[in-house]
């Protein structure tokens, strides 16, 4: 993985052509590029992502560039923006940096000269933050029987667990692995009348149907090979709190058919045995698999499904809920600093930055995994990017079976250079063209006007293939 696909930047300018080819420019050296068709827009990304640098143009329609920097100054100040123009004036050059541009570049302008402002921008974002040193205080508002999280999504979570919590509602939990949902169904019952009775957690995907279906119900004594004492079931031993049937998905039809009884009933009837017994449980269920769909499907019951489905919980992937990643951070951070005895004050800028960009398919328990392993392998105290090991993907493309060879170092180069005069040059012909129209197509003032001199000038005309004398007579 290319070191830069950690960093997004991005790119403002009204002109199709500029944007498109600033976003092949700066994909091609591994950036994650967004862009946007004017400040306004490129306003409301920047509240919803975490950038590394802007490139913004400077006269555009709705905003100008010095807005977009003068809200980016009160927005996330710490994000260096780089100023680009085809207009430039010592006045405009003057105005820009004064609001707080960290660079100012004259258009046209070849790649690597762009790519040298972006990366010393983030650089110096780099070092700024790493002044700081990111360690993350979690308010005593934030955490709730172990769950953290300050983003509206999760807001609305805890809201619902408050809601549900202090009623004897079933309870159907459903999110993505890692997710939390037992945390939630824990919270639900240490904020219910419930609290002082039994939390017994059952997977269901961890044992087969038969025992699983005795572990449920409980059995008697020579009801089947083994028994050879009785024991009771799950749902007796939670009685007066309550069962949480976690990965519910996984049940067999037959087994679907007996939890249906027993909801139904509100009564257990151990096998192998003839006397029911009248159970008094909450019951809170979880699913990282649709039910509606498998209800539609025909692998599980419609009827099981709505009396599981009385109380409806979604938890959202960590994903949809980056704001609350510094959060969880410093959560883990703190716990498992305490556990192995370390005195840890944060993560460098650079492990913040890659966390915040990485997707997490495994949502806050691969989080929670990061951290301890970090907190683990660390020598310093402050964790470094190269602790957390975050997967990587492949430099390899594979195709009926076989991997291709990767390109040598001087190749890619090569392949790099070429891609990269091809997606500038559209830039290159649209801004020499503006600047000979605006001066009569004459060449001596255009090249004024853009900064370069006279012979650089010329040579990038014949390198675009554009001919002063079709436009003069």
């Amino acid at each position: 993985m290319d070191e830069n696909t950690q960093h997004k930047i991005l790119v403002i300018d009204d002109e199709a052509v500029i944007r498109e080819a600033l976003r092949q420019v700066l994909t091609l050296e591994g950036y994650l590029v967004e862009v946007a068709q004017n400040g306004k827009l490129g306003m409301e990304k920047l509240q919803k992502g975490n950038f590394s640098a802007v490139i913004s143009d400077l006269k555009m329609p709705i905003m100008s560039g010095i807005e977009v920097l003068k809200t980016i100054q009160v927005l996330q100040p710490n994000v260096p923006v780089i100023i680009i123009t085809g207009f430039a004036t010592i006045d405009s050059a003057v105005d820009a940096m004064k609001n707080g541009a960290f660079e100012y570049l004259t258009k046209p302008f070849l790649p690597n000269q762009i790519l040298e402002k972006v990366a010393a921008a983030i650089q110096k974002r780099v070092l700024n933050l790493e002044s700081e040193l990111i360690t993350e205080i979690i308010p005593t508002d934030a955490v709730t029987d172990s769950f953290v999280g300050k983003s509206p999504a999760m807001q609305k979570v805890f809201q619902r667990i408050l809601q549900v919590a202090p009623t004897s509602s079933t309870v159907l939990i459903t999110g993505e692995s890692g997710t939390g949902k037992e945390l939630v169904a824990r919270a639900v019952h240490n904020n219910s009348p419930r609290k002082d009775g039994p939390f017994v957690a059952v997977d269901c995907n961890s044992l087969p149907e038969n025992l699983l279906e005795s572990e449920l119900f409980g059995h008697v004594k020579g009801s089947f090979t083994g028994a050879t004492q009785s024991k009771p079931g799950l749902f007796t031993v939670a009685s007066g709190g309550t069962l949480f049937l976690d990965e519910i998905a996984n049940l067999s039809m037959a087994t679907q058919a007996k939890l249906l009884r027993v909801l139904q009933q509100r009564e257990v009837s151990a096998i192998g045995g003839t006397k029911a017994t009248p159970i008094d449980i909450r019951l809170i269920a979880a699913t990282n698999r649709g039910l509606d769909k498998m209800v539609e499907e025909g692998t599980f019951r419609d009827d099981l499904f709505f009396r599981l489905n009385i109380i409806p919980i979604d938890l959202p992937p960590l994903r949809q809920r980056a704001g609350d990643i510094p959060l969880l951070i410093g959560y883990f951070l703190k716990k498992f600093s305490e556990d192995v005895g370390k005195h840890i004050k944060g993560l460098s800028a650079d492990a913040h930055l890659a966390l915040h960009d990485y997707p997490f398919p495994g949502n806050v328990r691969e989080l929670e995994n990061i951290i301890e392993r970090a907190v683990v392998l660390t020598q310093g105290d402050l964790i470094q990017r190269e602790c957390l090991e975050l997967p990587t993907n492949q430099d390899f493309s594979e195709e009926d079976g076989e991997l291709e060879a990767p390109m040598n170092t001087e190749e890619l180069k090569e392949v790099k250079r070429k891609v990269r005069e091809q997606a500038v040059e559209p830039v290159e012909k649209a801004f020499v063209y503006a600047a000979l129209e605006r001066n009569n197509w004459n060449v001596t003032k255009a090249a004024e006007e853009t900064g370069m001199l006279r012979p650089n000038f010329q040579a990038l005309l014949k390198k675009l293939g554009i001919s002063i004398k079709d436009h003069t007579s």
